[in-house]
């Protein structure tokens, strides 16, 4: 029997493999992954933006193997050394004042965190969050998540009221200039404020949309919006599990793009600093971090061994100047993918910032979503030895290019022609 048979026979249908026929992937190295057939592959989508510096990064498993030499758990009942020096370091580099760090295992179980505290500290189930906008797979956060396709049941612990704004390209806004893009949002949210009971409790937004298809606004969009928000004492969560970290080149967290007025209440983080490691995290002023007035732990968030790699994969990270390698050799990269889009008649779109780029596909000569065309360029992408990803809204259909951050030049051009060749072949 097969491992695709048995995956079948043991795990759930929803559960979704790429490929009509999946890939067991054994081993990689840098920016390049083999399957179990022997296939090598040039990997531009990093597990999910996971795989944030680079695969078999020596520093990194070797703090892992070091520290698991050691101890492998304790919980956060004791003392814990890497957690305490990766916390030190991320509430520094958060832009948040007095913070707080709390580790969790997952974006989503981050995310979860972070409503618990918004709606504590003010008091609230009301929440604000982004069309199209995705937060994770629990039964909180999906009930957040503005995309259908991830959003399995309408039941709720929560009232969610969803604001304009995540998409710049489509939707009743999408003809107009950014500034009016950015006014139309603020008076929008006004508007939905205006239909809540008094005391909502945060807006959660991704600063680029993710599973969304790497959708973001104008900068400077959630500034206009924090204006709003502080008025009426509404927290600001923002959502970096993808975007965190440098990814997006031009900003080390991508809620930096609209900075005007301060950081955000809260931030949430996930998927890059454990390079593949399960780590999540949430930072937050010591005031909200601390409003919870029942007893709380983590048996597994703040793992002695997730921790120690979190502490290597940060260090390499600012050693290395990853985020401006996300800023050269995306640039380089996301304009040689609109030089081909252009040629390309399926492409509407290509879009991003940085190393997280994304290619909107549509059925040529109109602006309807092309799934189809999606699964099939992932097909021969793979095909050709390049590993993408996909998403996109209700009516989009998104490649979400998202590589290592150490990735090369000589690479970004290899993967260019790859995904040129796989768009060609629809």
């Amino acid at each position: 029997m097969s491992l695709y048979q048995r995956h079948k026979a043991v795990m759930p249908d929803w559960l979704a493999l790429y490929y009509d026929k999946p890939i067991e992937l054994t081993h990689g190295e840098g920016r390049h992954v083999w399957d179990a057939d022997g296939n090598r592959y040039l990997d531009f989508f990093g597990g999910i933006l996971t795989t944030m510096t680079a695969h078999a990064l020596p520093e990194v498993t070797k703090a892992v193997a070091d520290q698991a030499g050691r101890i492998i758990h304790s919980s956060t009942l004791y003392l814990n050394r890497p957690m305490v020096e990766l916390a030190e370091r991320i509430a520094a580099l958060s832009g948040i004042r007095d913070a707080r760090v709390f580790f969790t295992t997952s974006g989503t179980e981050a995310n979860d965190t972070a409503l618990l505290l918004a709606t504590a500290h003010r008091g609230s189930n009301q929440v604000l969050a982004m069309r199209n906008s995705y937060h994770g797979r629990s039964f909180s956060t999906v009930s957040i998540t503005g995309n259908r396709s991830w959003s399995p049941t309408s039941l709720s612990p929560l009232q969610t009221l969803y604001v304009h704004g995540g998409v710049r390209g489509r939707g009743p806004f999408a003809g107009l200039s950014d500034a009016e893009f950015v006014r139309a949002c603020v008076a929008d949210l006004e508007d939905v404020l205006g239909q809540a009971r008094s005391g909502v409790a945060a807006l959660i937004a991704e600063p680029v949309q993710g599973v969304g298809g790497f959708t973001s606004p104008p900068d400077g969009l959630y500034a206009a919006f924090r204006e709003v928000l502080d008025r009426h004492g509404i927290l600001w969560i923002s959502d970096e599990v993808q975007t965190g970290w440098g990814r997006t080149g031009e900003h080390f967290w991508g809620w930096q793009a609209h900075a005007q007025n301060g950081p955000p209440d809260i931030l949430t983080f996930a998927k890059g600093i454990g390079n593949g490691m399960s780590i999540g995290g949430v930072v937050a002023r010591a005031e909200i971090m601390n409003g919870l007035d029942a007893n709380s732990i983590s048996t597994f968030g703040g793992s002695p061994v997730t921790m120690a790699a979190g502490v290597a994969n940060l260090a390499y990270l600012l050693e290395h100047d990853l985020q401006g390698n996300a800023r050269r050799v995306g640039g380089l990269l996301l304009e040689r993918l609109r030089a081909i889009g252009a040629g390309v008649p399926c492409v509407r779109e290509v879009r991003g910032r940085g190393l997280m780029a994304g290619i909107e596909l549509v059925r040529p000569g109109t602006d309807q979503a092309w799934p189809e065309a999606a699964a099939a360029v992932l097909e021969a992408a793979r095909a050709g030895g390049l590993l993408l990803g996909k998403g996109g809204g209700h009516d989009t259909s998104v490649l979400r290019i998202a590589p290592p951050l150490s990735l090369t030049v000589a690479e970004a051009e290899e993967g260019a022609d790859m995904i040129e060749a796989a768009l060609r072949s629809v």
